[in-house]
């Protein structure tokens, strides 16, 4: 049985007010051994969910069939967990489709190959696939053998820059049971010297716009700054810019919506991911909002510089 994520619908209202979406009754977790399951399935159990990690998806019926459903479930699986492959995860989340009032939700956590090593390295633990090799062999093989699960996560969370906190704070603000559920658009600045976010829905490339960076007065400051808004939206293809760049991501929103996903990434990159990604993020957001959709901000070059 193979392991995908169904096609988007159609919607019906292209733009329109976010619907309310339930909280979800059962999450799957899983993802790159050292990204965060752990930290990750203690979130969820403060968060009320009954938790239960490693659990055999062997006797995932049986487990459905003692339930109430009184309280949503949050299932941690790894690749030690007993009968795991992607063909075996695939089966439990068709199952579970077929059983729940609401789809089950796949999150697959990630981080960078190169800071899953270091965590190995400074926690002074064994790769579970690799107990008498290099951290970075066993890294290498878990990556192939998550790589069909990743792509049909209906959530990829990127824990690279992420601390335990962070993490926790972004599970809270995607799953607490006592909020209504709506889809979350989250906007990311970047620094193209580092490297696009690998699990954004939408990347765009904002270096085409004049770059404060060559006016010695403003280089200091950032894309929160009215003088680097006011410098950046002098350029005169940026209101139309943004203008189309708002109108295809509410065009994209509602079809992401129906398909049952809770939140759309969206990256926007500049070299330094100091003044014109920041402030295309900062529109982009205040546009998005007032069209009614929940937005989640995060300036990720800033935060190093805190």
């Amino acid at each position: 049985m193979s392991i995908a994520s169904g096609p988007l619908a159609e919607p019906a209202d292209r733009g329109g007010e976010p619907a309310a979406q339930p909280a979800p009754g059962v999450v799957i977790v899983t993802g790159m051994s050292g990204a965060g399951r752990t930290t990750s399935i203690h979130a969820f159990e403060d968060m009320g969910y009954e938790v239960l990690n490693n659990f055999p998806l062997s006797m995932l019926d049986a487990l459905i069939e003692a339930r109430d459903g009184s309280q949503p479930l949050a299932l941690g699986v790894e690749t030690r967990t007993r009968g795991f492959s992607a063909r075996s995860l695939g089966g439990a989340l068709d199952f579970l489709r077929t059983r729940l009032d609401s789809a089950p939700l796949l999150v697959f956590l990630d981080c960078a190959d190169a800071v899953l090593e270091r965590r190995f390295i400074a926690a002074r633990r064994r790769h579970p696939l690799a107990p008498a090799e290099e951290p970075a062999t066993g890294v290498a093989r878990e990556r192939d053998l998550l790589d069909e699960i990743r792509a049909a996560a209906d959530i990829v969370l990127d824990t690279t820059e992420l601390t335990p906190h962070d993490l926790r704070a972004e599970l809270e603000a995607r799953f607490s049971p006592g909020r209504a559920r709506r889809m979350t658009v989250g906007l990311t600045s970047f620094s193209y010297k580092r490297g696009a976010p690998a699990s954004a829905e939408l990347t765009v490339d904002c270096r085409f716009l004049r770059n404060p960076y060559w006016d010695e007065s403003l280089r200091s400051l950032d894309g929160r700054d009215s003088a680097i808004q006011g410098y950046v939206g002098a350029d005169p293809r940026f209101d139309a810019f943004l203008d189309r760049l708002t109108e295809m991501t509410l065009m994209m929103l509602p079809a992401y919506l129906e398909d049952g996903k809770v939140f759309f990434s969206v990256a926007l990159g500049c070299t330094g991911g100091q003044h014109r990604s920041v402030v295309v993020a900062e529109s982009l957001g205040r546009r998005l909002e007032a069209a009614g959709w929940p937005v989640s901000l995060r300036h990720s070059e800033l935060e190093r510089r805190r």
